[in-house]
């Protein structure tokens, strides 16, 4: 029984790093943003667009400055020399979930009234696994060794 969770946890070691580094980047991103909503917005439930939007924008770049390193050195192990390159992939795809996470929130928020707090949780599902699927196949992608003439 050891020896199969020890082959599952080899097999599936990217993904559960993956998870519990998407998890710690979740906490600092919300915490982010939660705690500027409460020094400057007042903690308000429903911020107005402008308001949400510099929260988005926190809570994004709060996950982007975390995340990198984070997923370059733990989830994917990337030994790719050209680390600014990757980076700038890596904030490319970022900003490409930012803005549908951006979009959902706003229409959950200033649309339908829905709480900052509860639209968070909802948004980030979708965010978190846009994430994985852009760096996986993006921005951290393996390359494949040339076969030899």
């Amino acid at each position: 029984m050891i020896e199969k969770i020890k082959a599952l946890c080899i097999k599936y070691r990217e993904l559960i790093v993956y998870i519990i580094v998407g998890g710690m980047t979740t906490v600092v991103a919300w915490g982010c943003k939660f705690l500027w909503n409460f020094l400057f917005f007042g903690g308000t439930a429903l911020p107005t667009v402008g308001q949400n939007t510099v929260l988005s924008v926190v809570e994004n770049v709060s996950g982007i400055a975390f995340a990198y390193p984070a997923n370059r050195k733990w989830v994917f192990q990337s030994k790719n020399p050209n680390i600014l390159a990757e980076l700038i992939s890596f904030i490319g795809s970022r900003a490409a979930t930012w803005i549908l996470g951006w979009l959902l929130n706003m229409l959950m928020v200033n649309v339908l009234g829905i709480s900052v707090f509860i639209s968070t949780m909802v948004v980030s599902v979708f965010v978190i696994v846009g994430n994985y699927v852009f760096a996986k196949l993006l921005v951290f992608r393996k390359k494949k060794p040339e076969a030899e003439p």
